[in-house]
């Protein structure tokens, strides 16, 4: 299959959302809680954060632009708080995102990108950082819901949280399974820009006492553009050793990407 430059940016954007297991057990829907406080939402879903120190594994990527739509299967390996790496079929693309760096490289096309998240940032409509991103992979707030008050209300079986007082540059919006506290749904919109991301937490798997995203739909949609990306996930087991070989080969020529 053939991997162009574009889809190359989006299977490195996807080293932002991934986790799974070898056997999928799906979690169904919890029961509500009419007496539950927004305080005690957000308590419940911090005490439920994963704790592991690696995970390795694969992951089906589907993508779509509303003009062209590609698939592909990847492996990738993380270090908690410290590296994602993600290798297509061949090694034919690679990706590495530190806390400081973000950098891929396509070897159809010779080139490669070497930067930091101020261009991901651009492209999602929103500020990430190495720890949001890592929140956002595995069903955890992208924000800290325990630095302003919310409001809690029922939506769809869901407990929806929004800020009492919504930030003047952006709105967030969240929806926690009543099961395990995870994320069911996150959006970060800018009006005013006519952005919207979000991502959708399709459902969860529980592995070895272990609370996953099983599949995971992202829409990222702005004045112009719609990209939507599909993930399912598969094979993942948790700490064991990994290393990250990655080194962007001589020749290559450095994308920009706007």
């Amino acid at each position: 299959m053939k991997i162009n430059a574009k889809f190359s940016i989006y299977i490195m954007l996807l080293s932002l959302f991934f986790v799974s297991c070898k056997s999928k057990n799906v979690l169904g829907a919890g029961e509500l809680k009419s007496d539950v406080s927004a305080k005690n939402v957000i308590s419940n879903h911090y005490k439920n954060e994963l704790d592991f120190s690696t995970l390795t594994g694969r992951m089906k990527i589907d993508y779509t632009d509303g003009d062209e739509s590609q698939g592909v299967t990847v492996s990738f390996r993380m270090k908690k708080d410290e590296t994602i790496w993600m290798s297509a079929p061949l090694s034919v693309v690679k990706v590495l995102i530190t806390p400081t760096r973000v950098s891929f490289y396509n070897k159809l096309d010779n080139t490669y990108f070497d930067g930091d998240f101020s261009y991901l940032n651009n492209l999602l409509g929103t500020d990430l950082d190495f720890k949001m991103v890592q929140n956002i992979l595995l069903g955890q707030a992208v924000f800290n819901l325990k630095s302003e008050p919310y409001y809690v209300a029922s939506v769809a079986n869901k407990y929806q949280l929004k800020p009492e007082k919504q930030s003047e540059l952006f709105k967030t919006l969240f929806l926690i399974d009543p099961t395990y506290y995870k994320m069911s749904l996150q959006q970060i919109s800018q009006p005013e820009k006519n952005r919207l991301l979000s991502i959708d937490y399709q459902n969860y798997q529980k592995v070895g006492g272990r609370i996953l995203p099983n599949e995971i739909e992202i829409n990222a949609v702005d004045e112009k553009h719609r990209n939507r990306i599909n993930i399912e996930y598969n094979s993942v087991e948790f700490d064991r050793d990994v290393n990250f070989p990655y080194n962007i080969p001589n020749g290559f020529k450095q994308v920009e990407i706007k």
